[in-house]
C-alpha cells in the first residue's frame, strides 16, 4: 500500500515516553548563514542522500526521482563543483555513506519502490566516472510489517494501529559503527538491519534483522517510517528518525529494545551527530535543521525557506532531507518533493533547479 500511496503522490505533484522534551519547544534560531554550494545539472532533481570524502572535501548526492528522469549519484569539489555523475536510471536512491578505509561510497538502492529490481545496499569508488563498475553488497530481504502497535489514549482507552505491507523493502538510512558493521534502516517494512563487516564481507554479504518493533513503522505523512540512523559516541545507542510519526526514536544496543527519544520533529528525517554531542536532525517538513541535547531537547534551530530564486532554486532550506558534516561546515540536500496531490498549494512545485545548502555549525 505504501508503495502505491508514494507513487502516487509524487505522480501527481509532477503535474514519548515520560521525561521525553518536546522537540518543538522554542530553541535559539539561525536562519541567517545558509548558503548555495551547489546546483544540480539540468534535469537531476530530488537530491536526497549525502556523504563526504574527509580526506578531500568531495560532497557525494544521490537522487530520488521518479519521473522519466535518471538517477544520478553525483560527486562535487569541495568548491561545488560538478566533477562526475553516475547513472542508476529509473532505480532511486536514499542514503549514502562513506568507508574512508577503502575510499568507497555506500549507496541505498531502492530500486523495488520502482519496478526498477531488488532494493539492495551498493557501493562504488569514490573515485567513479560515469562508467565506473557498481557493486551490490547485499539484497534487503522482504519481511513483512511489524506487528501492530497500541497507543494509549488520555482516557485510559487505547487505539490499535495496523500496519499493511507492500512487500516493498525501502532501505533509507544507513549508519557504520567503529567495527565496520552497517546498520540500515527499512521505512516500509519498519525494521533495522545490520550488516556485519560492510566493509570487507564476501558479497552477497549476510543481512541480520535487527529489529521489527511496530515503533519503526508509521501510519502517518510523509508515509515513511524508519528513516535516519545516528549512532551515540559511545555506540550503546542508535537513534533513529520516524518522519511519518514526528519522532526521534531511540534502541538500545545491547537489548534492542526501542523507545522514543524526542517528539514532535515535524518530519524528521536525516540524522547526524557532531563533535559536541549534539543530535542534528532534518526536519523536512519544518524546512530546518534542528539540534537536539542529550535530553531531547531543542538547543539550537538553523534555517527556513526563503523563497525562490529567478533561476528557480530554493532559497534557504525547502524539505532538508539529509546532512554530511565536513570541517566547520554542515551541508544539506534539498529535496523539495512535492507529495501532495492538489496542484499549486506548495512551493516545490516551483522548483526546476535543485540544489545542495550549507551552512557554518552554530557553537554549542
Amino acid at each position: 500500500m505504501r508503495q502505491l500511496i508514494v507513487a502516487g503522490l509524487i505522480a501527481s505533484a509532477m503535474v514519548t515516553g515520560t521525561g521525553v522534551c518536546q522537540a518543538d519547544e522554542r530553541g535559539p534560531s539561525e536562519s541567517a548563514g545558509v548558503e548555495q554550494f551547489a546546483v544540480l545539472p539540468d534535469g537531476v532533481r530530488f537530491p536526497e542522500g549525502i556523504t563526504a570524502n574527509p580526506a578531500t572535501g568531495e560532497i557525494y548526492v544521490g537522487t530520488f526521482d521518479f519521473g522519466p528522469n535518471a538517477n544520478k549519484l553525483l560527486r562535487f569539489a569541495k568548491n561545488g563543483r560538478l566533477i562526475a555523475q553516475r547513472d542508476f536510471g529509473k532505480a532511486p536512491l536514499l542514503g549514502l555513506g562513506f568507508d574512508a578505509a577503502h575510499n568507497k561510497v555506500f549507496i541505498l538502492n531502492v530500486g523495488a519502490i520502482a519496478g526498477a529490481g531488488a532494493s539492495k545496499v551498493q557501493r562504488i569508488a569514490a573515485a567513479f566516472d560515469n562508467t565506473t563498475a557498481v557493486e551490490d553488497v547485499a539484497p534487503i530481504p522482504v519481511i513483512g510489517a511489524p506487528t501492530p502497535r497500541t497507543v494509549g489514549n488520555p482516557d485510559g482507552s487505547s487505539d490499535v494501529i495496523t500496519f499493511g505491507s507492500s512487500g516493498v523493502p525501502v532501505p533509507n538510512g544507513m549508519v557504520f559503527d567503529h567495527l565496520g558493521n552497517l546498520y540500515v534502516s527499512d521505512s516500509f517494512q519498519g525494521a533495522i538491519f545490520r550488516i556485519d563487516n560492510a566493509k570487507t564481507c564476501a558479497t552477497p554479504c549476510a543481512v541480520t534483522l535487527v529489529s521489527h518493533d511496530p515503533l519503526l513503522a508509521t501510519a502517518g505523512f510523509p508515509p515513511f517510517g524508519a528513516n535516519g540512523l545516528a549512532l551515540n559516541a559511545a555506540e550503546t545507542a542508535l537513534f533513529i528518525a520516524n518522519t511519518g510519526d514526528n519522532r526521534v526514536l531511540k534502541m538500545d544496543i545491547a537489548t534492542k529494545a526501542v523507545s522514543v527519544f524526542a517528539e514532535s520533529v515535524h518530519g524528521a528525517d536525516g540524522l547526524l551527530f557532531d563533535a559536541s554531542g549534539r543530535l542534528w536532525v532534518a526536519a523536512n517538513q519544518a524546512d530546518q535543521i534542528v539540534a537536539l541535547n542529550d535530553k531531547a531537547r531543542p538547543v539550537a534551530r538553523v534555517g527556513e525557506f526563503e523563497g525562490i530564486h529567478r533561476d528557480g532554486t530554493p532559497q534557504g532550506l525547502l524539505f532538508p532531507a539529509s546532512m554530511v558534516i565536513v570541517g566547520e561546515h554542515m551541508y544539506v540536500t534539498n529535496l523539495a518533493l512535492p507529495l501532495t496531490p492538489a496542484v499549486g498549494d506548495e512551493p516545490e512545485e516551483d522548483v526546476t533547479r535543485w540544489t545542495i545548502a550549507r551552512f557554518t555549525v552554530p557553537n554549542r
